[in-house]
């Protein structure tokens, strides 16, 4: 697995979306007990804390030190740095494992091994992202065009399992069918926006490769238009979930 957050793990906390609450309570209501659940690559923790606070423990992993550094803490939070593919987990030990927005980093064999070791019958297992932030109008245009033209040659191949919504990822479970819509639309200043956008990992490779980052001139570009408050923007969410049988 690459470890493509350490170097902005500080700015991945501050300007990552949130998952909706919704989200968070349709897996809680797949799952038969709230007893113990492993939130995989869990980067700054915010998908564990939200679990926190209906299961009895939380696993949280991550294979970078410093994500995990700048995760909040709970009690009942345990943190540990381990690779998503071989863990010290007991076997049969999860009602629910979720990945959000790193399944794609994945060795997905060896993961999905894991996963039928450590899950518990009748487990659940759910694996999510989201896509290239959407914005209305010249905004929204501006972005594209930064993504598709600018940044797009710098993203590792595993981006191509984002653009396919995780359908090109193995997924050897009974696979339970999602109707709802869990999309993250909030309100963002042109700041933030940016600021979200500097965490891609293809921008810290553009960084690598040319000396400077391309936020600055997308921050101009954005000047232009923006004006002033905040703009509605969202992240359509993908999901696939699953029942060990």
């Amino acid at each position: 697995m690459k470890d493509n957050f350490s170097t902005q793990s500080d700015d991945y906390a501050k300007f990552r979306p949130v998952y909706s609450k919704e989200l968070i309570n349709y897996l809680i209501s797949l799952t038969e007990n709230q007893e113990t659940c492993w939130d995989c690559g869990t980067g700054n923790g915010q998908l564990a804390i939200a679990l926190s606070e209906s299961f009895r423990q939380v696993k949280a992993t991550d294979i970078s030190q410093n994500q995990l550094d700048n995760a909040i803490k709970r009690p009942n939070i345990e943190y540990s740095k381990q690779p998503a593919e071989q863990t010290n987990f007991p076997d049969q030990y999860f009602d629910l494992i979720t990945v959000a927005q790193a399944a794609h980093w994945f060795d997905h064999q060896h993961f999905n091994n894991e996963v039928k070791r450590t899950l518990k019958p009748n487990g659940i297992i759910a694996l999510f992202g989201y896509g290239l932030v959407k914005v209305e109008g010249v905004i929204g245009s501006i972005i594209k065009d930064f993504y598709w033209t600018i940044t797009k040659p710098y993203w590792d191949s595993e981006r191509d399992h984002i653009e396919a919504q995780y359908e090109t990822i193995p997924f050897p479970y009974d696979e339970i069918q999602v109707s709802q819509n869990f999309d993250i639309i909030s309100d963002m200043t042109v700041d933030q926006l940016t600021g979200y956008i500097s965490t891609w990992s293809a921008v810290q490779h553009f960084i690598k490769a040319n000396g400077y980052s391309p936020i600055d001139q997308l921050k101009i570009e954005l000047a232009k238009v923006w004006n002033n408050g905040d703009r509605q923007v969202t992240f359509p969410v993908f999901i696939r979930v699953g029942r060990v049988s």
